[in-house]
């Protein structure tokens, strides 16, 4: 055999060691997923719901991510049913997908994502379903750093088709900070989430839920850079 196809065969064998050892690893980290208990959220209080979801936001900024029901257990646990123990209003930024930032998994967050989390009249039709029919205790709008729909409604941009509606949304949430000092952006983030939280207190099925106590509504602030969320309401 040549020196050359000697190097390409151990290179080989290297590379498909490498590749059997991520695959263990994967393979590991399921197995681990597997046996992390599932809670329901008919026993989980909106505080206890919250809290759940905090402390896996804090394993994602650690880096010490537990990848709870991602397992084939977890798949056939929720083919039949949903019961998510939080809701989420997002933005559909590619940067923020809630089930990795909360380190959550397969039926356990109700994901609700639109540019600029905004609360449009079919996103709060979402969200009353998740809340009274699948008894999701835990409401969160989560704004997050350098919105692009947000920067647009502050520098009141001209946009090309339907782009402009997400702005026209945010547009209130804008001018109840223009003349606070500090980032105009980062103010109006915050701004939009509160915004968009009274909109959604409007909702009389959303009301009840939170006045009988099954109801927690949260806001909060994605950190691009960090990865953490920190409440703003």
């Amino acid at each position: 055999m040549e020196r050359r196809d000697f190097l390409k065969l151990g290179m080989t064998g290297a590379f498909g060691m490498m590749l059997s050892a991520s695959d263990l690893f994967w393979r590991v980290e399921q197995a681990k997923a597997a046996e992390i208990p599932s809670t329901s959220p008919e026993s989980l209080s909106p505080d206890a719901a919250l809290q759940k979801l905090m402390e896996g936001n804090q394993r994602f900024v650690a880096h010490q991510p537990q990848y709870p029901d991602q397992s084939a257990l977890r798949l056939q646990e929720v083919a039949q049913a949903q019961h998510p123990f939080a809701t989420i209003l997002s933005c559909a930024d590619s940067r923020v997908p809630a089930e990795i930032v909360f380190d959550q998994g397969i039926g356990d967050i109700f994901d609700v994502r639109i540019a600029g989390n905004i609360a449009t009249p079919e996103a709060i039709g979402s969200i009353e379903y998740a809340v009274v029919l699948l008894a999701s205790p835990l409401l969160m709008v989560m704004g997050h750093e350098r919105c692009g729909a947000v920067t647009a409604a502050v520098q009141n941009e001209s946009l090309l088709g339907d782009i402009s509606t997400f702005v026209k949304a945010i547009k209130p949430a804008v001018e109840k900070v223009k003349s606070q000092p500090g980032d105009a952006v980062e103010n109006a983030v915050v701004a939009n989430v509160q915004h968009q939280i009274e909109r959604l207190k409007r909702s009389q099925l959303l009301t009840e839920q939170v006045r009988s106590g099954k109801l927690k509504i949260v806001g909060g602030r994605y950190d691009l850079d960090t990865g953490k969320v920190t409440i703003i309401t």
